[in-house]
């Protein structure tokens, strides 16, 4: 998960650059979907062929609408209308949803360590937002684009919490290629005609290589290991990686001169890590029962 989130942390000026020069948000995503299934059905050529069984195509249907094309779509469609300073902060409550829909649906205990976890990475994730130079402009945009970012880390956190058995069940590869084929052919109606308006000939060789890096690096790759940390990791534990992204995209912004390291950016570095280490050390449900057999 630590590499699956310095890779999305990569990817969010890459996708700027790309979404203000070459490609609209749909063409992207589309893209995003329809690039990354074709590469999970090559890759599962090479492997063992897996049976899905019949009732689980629903829940990988269910899955790949809550984890992908929802996610996806309202959070491109959210940040074209409100701004990306207002997306981020909203972002920071995806760990915070994941923690009592565990608890709702899992009933995993909501520990005082856990709580204190997650609160302590949100204080710092909204610390490292509020004293960045994106903070220059100020709090506006739109609320409908505010309830499309919600909406997107509520989808998100629902599928980490709702679909853990089923994502046991299979090999990461059999079950994104299946999730990505049903995310690209819902979304083929909505992006067509955005796609169809595309001059490729006129796209330079960087957007094409920033395009690559989107569709290859932080789709393909990432959703490629995000379910292996879910068969490893509670879905708490991991929605709390999230909070490596700004630390990446910050420190880009730093070493480019488009931001300046102080003692809020390390201090906030500090609260999102200690969180995330409080987190990974609160007792699961299990454990708790064990000790009470003890």
């Amino acid at each position: 998960m630590i590499a699956t989130n310095v890779l999305f942390g990569l990817n969010t000026p890459i996708s700027k650059s790309a979404l203000q020069e070459y490609i609209s948000p749909f063409s992207l995503t589309f893209f995003r979907m329809s690039g990354a299934c074709l590469l999970f059905w090559l890759v599962s050529l090479f492997l063992k062929s897996e049976k899905i069984r019949a009732k689980d195509l629903l829940l990988i249907f269910l899955a790949s609408m809550l984890g992908i094309f929802v996610n996806q779509f309202s959070f491109v469609m959210g940040l074209s209308i409100t701004l990306p300073v207002n997306a981020a902060l909203i972002v920071t409550a995806t760990p915070i949803l994941t923690m009592v829909l565990s608890f709702l649906f899992r009933k995993e205990p909501i520990t005082g360590k856990k709580a204190g976890g997650v609160f302590l990475g949100v204080g710092g994730a909204i610390l490292l937002i509020l004293t960045s130079h994106a903070m220059a402009g100020g709090f506006s945009g739109n609320i409908r684009g505010d309830v499309l970012c919600f909406t997107s880390s509520l989808s998100y956190a629902l599928y980490l919490t709702a679909f853990k058995k089923l994502i046991d069940r299979y090999h990461p590869v059999t079950l994104m290629k299946w999730m990505f084929l049903f995310a690209a052919i819902v979304a083929l109606p909505f992006c067509y005609d955005s796609v169809s308006q595309i001059s490729f000939a006129e796209l330079p060789v960087i957007g094409y290589l920033e395009i690559t890096y989107i569709v290859v690096i932080a789709t393909f790759v990432t959703y490629l290991l995000i379910p292996i940390g879910q068969k490893e990791l509670r879905p708490t534990t991991l929605s709390m990686y999230n909070y490596l992204q700004p630390i990446i995209t910050t420190s880009i912004a730093v070493v480019f001169g488009l931001d300046t390291l102080g003692w809020e950016k390390v201090l906030s570095a500090v609260l999102i890590f200690t969180g995330v280490y409080l987190v990974i050390r609160s007792k699961s449900r299990a454990q708790l029962e064990a000790e009470k057999v003890q």
